[in-house]
This record gives structure tokens, C-alpha cells and sequence, in this order.
């Protein structure tokens, strides 16, 4: 095995830099994932994931993890909603027999961190490790932290998310501007701070489309409603707008404005204080990337690839990105780590353009004028 006594270093311990750390330790791969987080029950944002047959899925059966997936999905959870400004309902999976839902059964991002935590040996996570910067260090790399510590490592790979900052050491090659900036919002004990919402989507999901503008809506286990505006604005809107992100009533103040024609329910959304944003202006990679592999760097999930949410492969292709890369790490077929990095990069990097192009077009499809009836047409298979 090419990997044999060799340090792997993983920085980011998100759900793909974790699926890496678990198919590399069943093949005895010596691995340790850095993640900036001070310890692993601090809060996780974000909405449910949708874990895919032949990606997400896959990883987990690779794992040996799947039934402790099954003992925390929750079955309706991706059942969805399709409903304009006016509240008005064109799709609703809670009244079908099947749904989209069974195929891609959901899970909230906190017990998927957990269920991939507990499967790796203990102390494989280092804790509160912000990456700062690294350096070649003889024929590995010399890490370091924000916390003030150094490690050294034979190999890294960086599953640091979409503003990764280990990128720039393998390609200078800068994301485009999507047309698309979202807010996000986190929505803590809804049934109490936005029993409208709540109840309207019960349990499951919401795509509201209208105006070219869309909300998108989930339910957490917990109790969360976590939402998503998506509006058309330039890329340098969140800098120009003069709105302090920071301040909730600022930010709806401009709600009231932007979505100003919606139906009056829709305000729920940032009347409660218990309650968390954050702007995203969303960002992908050009079809067309390629870069010359390095001899011991890679990457992995939104730092190679990372895309719009609105075909909801994010999780999904890291987790892949996963499997493949340890695939290739651990197995005999190739004679140096740089060329098993190599057939992986070429095999992500065409699996990723072709996934970007499909997620582009959702993106311009959902925030076109009759988004709803085209939408509903992709569903009937027209």
C-alpha cells in the first residue's frame, strides 16, 4: 500500500474530511483530521442533507456505517413542498403515497458528524486547529495553527470547505459569481418563535418560488427551522448594501422590502431573537478546472468543487470524493501517491463539472419568472 507509514493529515472535519479519515482507518492508514471547532459539541449549522445511492450512501456502506445511519435518518424529513408567494400549494408530498423523499432519505448534519466521530479511533481528531498556513518540510508538508502548533505530515488533503484556504497552494484557479447571494437563517425552538412556519412545513420541506426569488425551508430533529432567501443581486451587493449582517433587524428591514409583495406569514421568519444569520453569496468553480496533480496535496468536496445548493449534491460529492480518493490510496494499482492523486483528481474534477452543470441549471431554473411550472414539469419527468 503506497500510504504504508505514512502521515496523512486531513484538515477540515466536515462530513467529508471524516468519511476520508474512516475508509482510510479500515485500510490501517495512519490519519489525523485538524478541525478548527473547539470540541465536537459545538452547535452545527445548516440545513438537513439528502445522502445520495450511489454517493453519500455509498460512503456509508463502504464504512460499515449504515445502520447507524438508518437508527438517526428521519423518514420525513425530505418530504416537500411546493408553494408560491401567496402560500398557494402545487406539490405536496405529505398527501402522496411516494414521495421524492424515499429515495434520498435525510439526516441533520449533528448526528451525521456524530455517527462518523465515533467509528474513528479515538483522539483521531485534533480539536481546535484553525489551519494558518504550511510549508514543504523535506518530502512532506509542516502544518500550522492558529492555536500555536505545528505538525508534519507525508501527505494533506484538504476537506476545509469552500473558502479553503489550502487551495491556493495547489491552483490559483478563482470561483465565478453564481448571479445568486442567499441569507441564511437558523430558526431555534420554531413550534414556539415561528409557529406559522412550523406548522406549515411540517416536518418536511418548502420551496416557495416567485419573483425570480425563492425560500427554501427544513426542520431539524431538534427543533430548528433553518431557511434560505435566494435573490438575484451583483456580486458585490452584500459589501454595497449598506445592511449590517450582523443585525437582525437591519436584515429584516430589507426583507420587508425585497419580499415586500409576500404573504404576511413569511415575516416569521426574523421576528424571534433566538435566532442566527449569515449572508452566502454563492460561488462555482468553471466547468473546466484542471490543475497538475501534486505529489502529496490534494482536496477534497466544496474546496475543489464547491457549487450552489439547489441540486443538493454538496455533501454528497465530498462524501464521494471520499471513498474514490481513499480508493485510490489504499489500493496496489498504482506505483506513487502522485499518481493515485492523479486518476483521482481527473475522475473528481469530471464528475464535479458534470454535477456544476446540472446545479447551474437548477440555479437559473428556480428563479426564473414561472420557476414553479417548470419546476413541477422536471418533477412529472416532462
Amino acid at each position: 500500500m503506497i500510504v504504508q507509514n505514512k502521515k496523512i493529515a486531513i484538515i477540515g472535519g466536515g462530513p467529508g474530511g471524516l468519511t476520508l479519515a474512516n475508509l482510510l482507518q479500515i485500510n490501517k492508514a495512519e490519519v489525523q483530521v485538524y478541525e478548527r471547532d473547539e470540541h465536537k459539541d459545538v452547535r452545527v449549522q445548516g440545513a438537513t442533507l439528502d445522502l445520495h445511492e450511489e454517493s453519500g450512501l455509498e460512503a456509508l456502506k463502504r464504512a460499515g456505517l449504515m445502520d447507524a445511519f438508518i437508527a438517526h435518518y428521519r423518514p420525513d424529513a425530505g418530504k416537500l413542498k411546493i408553494l408560491d408567494k401567496d402560500l398557494t400549494v402545487y406539490l405536496n408530498e405529505h398527501d402522496s403515497v411516494n414521495s421524492h423523499s424515499e429515495d434520498r432519505p435525510e439526516i441533520d448534519r449533528a448526528p451525521l458528524r456524530k455517527i462518523l466521530l465515533e467509528a474513528l479511533t479515538p483522539g483521531t481528531v485534533v480539536w481546535d486547529s484553525q489551519f494558518l498556513s504550511m510549508e514543504k518540510q523535506g518530502d512532506g508538508w509542516r502544518l500550522y495553527f492558529k492555536n500555536g502548533k505545528s505538525y508534519d505530515a507525508d501527505i494533506v488533503i484538504a476537506a476545509d470547505g469552500a473558502n479553503s484556504r489550502i487551495r491556493p497552494y495547489i491552483t490559483d484557479i478563482q470561483p465565478v459569481y453564481s448571479g445568486i447571494t442567499m441569507v441564511e437563517g437558523n430558526i431555534y425552538h420554531a413550534a414556539i418563535n415561528a409557529p406559522k412556519l412550523w406548522k406549515l412545513v411540517e416536518g418536511g420541506k418548502i420551496f416557495a418560488l416567485d419573483e425570480e426569488k425563492t425560500l427554501l425551508f427544513s426542520t431539524k430533529g431538534d427543533g430548528t427551522l433553518t431557511f434560505y432567501t435566494g435573490c438575484k443581486v451583483d456580486e458585490n451587493w452584500v459589501r454595497e448594501s449598506g445592511i449590517d449582517f450582523s443585525n437582525r433587524e437591519q436584515i429584516f428591514e430589507w426583507f420587508r422590502k425585497e419580499f415586500g409583495t409576500w404573504n404576511e406569514t413569511w415575516q416569521e421568519l426574523f421576528m424571534s431573537e433566538d435566532s442566527s444569520f449569515v449572508v452566502r453569496p454563492q460561488y462555482h468553480y468553471p466547468l473546466d478546472q484542471k490543475w497538475e496533480t501534486l505529489p502529496n496535496l490534494t482536496m477534497l468536496g466544496d474546496a475543489a468543487h464547491r457549487m450552489p445548493p439547489y441540486a443538493g449534491e454538496g455533501v454528497n460529492m465530498a462524501m464521494q470524493d471520499a471513498y474514490e480518493l481513499a480508493e485510490c490510496l489504499t489500493s496496489n494499482k498504482y506505483d506513487t501517491v502522485q499518481d493515485a492523486l492523479s486518476h483521482y483528481e481527473n475522475q473528481m474534477l469530471k464528475r464535479a463539472s458534470e454535477i456544476t452543470r446540472v446545479t447551474l441549471d437548477n440555479t437559473v431554473l428556480m428563479h426564473e419568472p414561472k420557476a414553479i411550472e417548470k419546476l413541477m414539469k422536471m418533477f412529472n419527468g416532462d
